[in-house]
């Protein structure tokens, strides 16, 4: 059964000829009685009382006739429902986020987007870095708030912030009122890890790749914000950026001595998918506006 059928089915009710309706439809008569035909055929029942070029509904087509109203009406609303959502102006844009992101930079980021596109609408998804690989490869989200260490060749990327990391220490540790502390000042220290879940393992991991130094973690945690935690507990130091919600007090934030310590954040997405214009619209934003967040 197609759809074709099913609109010429539709046109020859109404008109109740088949000949007007070849002609409405301006497609041949005998086309047009086939392709009722053969209908009927599908279906196993006559739809039509047939007199001459004359026609009319019969109790099976005036059934099957209210069916296909509905379920033409229902494909129709469906396509106008796609549309709105991935129209640029009025669609739907999926994202997924590390948890410690959600505290500032992604609503900062949403809140700005929306001034300038008020009827844009945000369906978000927030995890560890696990969860967010999962959301993007499933396709649950279309693009992916992350650090850059994770990247695929089929993702593509763009820097939104880049936060330089620093030694946090316990306000009262030794080293609390240092201007700048050596990595290698560190070792012996009970330092407090990530797991492999959380997209700053990845970070420091490439950090750690270019010296010949490596930390023992004392405690590996689910989060930063777990870390910062622990930090302030005294139950050891880490290496944090400095960022909304981990901002606690009884924390000492000391610049490392060496350079290239940063955290890069940054929107990806998968490039052999799919994008809506609403998502590509986004895209064009981050872009635009990433030296002011830089």
């Amino acid at each position: 059964m197609e759809l074709t059928q099913l609109e010429y089915f539709l046109t020859v009710a109404r008109l109740q000829h088949m000949t007007m309706a070849s002609k409405e439809l301006n497609i041949t008569q005998p086309a047009l009685s086939h392709a009722i035909s053969k209908l009927e055929s599908e279906i196993g029942v006559p739809l039509f009382e047939r007199n001459g070029r004359n026609v009319q509904l019969n109790r099976y087509g005036q059934m099957f006739g209210n069916s296909v109203e509905e379920a033409l009406k229902s494909l129709q609303n469906g396509i106008r429902e796609i549309g709105e959502w991935v129209h640029p102006e009025t669609g739907t844009v999926h994202i997924s986020y590390l948890n410690i992101l959600g505290v500032e930079l992604v609503p900062s980021l949403i809140r700005d987007y929306a001034r300038e596109h008020p009827q844009v609408r945000f369906n978000l998804f927030q995890g560890n870095l696990g969860d967010i690989d999962e959301y993007l490869d499933k396709g649950i989200s279309d693009l992916m708030i992350t650090s850059k260490e994770s990247t695929m060749s089929n993702h593509e990327w763009i820097v939104i912030r880049t936060c330089p990391l620093f030694i946090v220490v316990p306000a009262e540790h030794r080293f609390a009122k240092r201007s700048s502390v050596s990595l290698y000042e560190l070792s012996g220290e009970p330092f407090v890890g990530l797991k492999n879940n959380c997209g700053l393992k990845a970070t420091l991991n490439a950090r750690f790749q270019h010296t010949n130094f490596e930390l023992a973690s004392t405690y590996d945690a689910e989060d930063l914000i777990t870390v910062a935690g622990f930090i302030k507990a005294g139950l050891g130091v880490s290496i944090l950026p400095q960022t909304f919600g981990l901002m606690l007090e009884g924390l000492a934030w000391i610049p490392l001595e060496e350079q290239g310590w940063d955290w890069e954040i940054g929107l990806k997405w998968r490039k052999d998918r799919y994008l809506s214009p609403a998502a590509k619209r986004f895209i064009e934003y981050v872009q635009d506006t990433a030296d002011i967040r830089l």
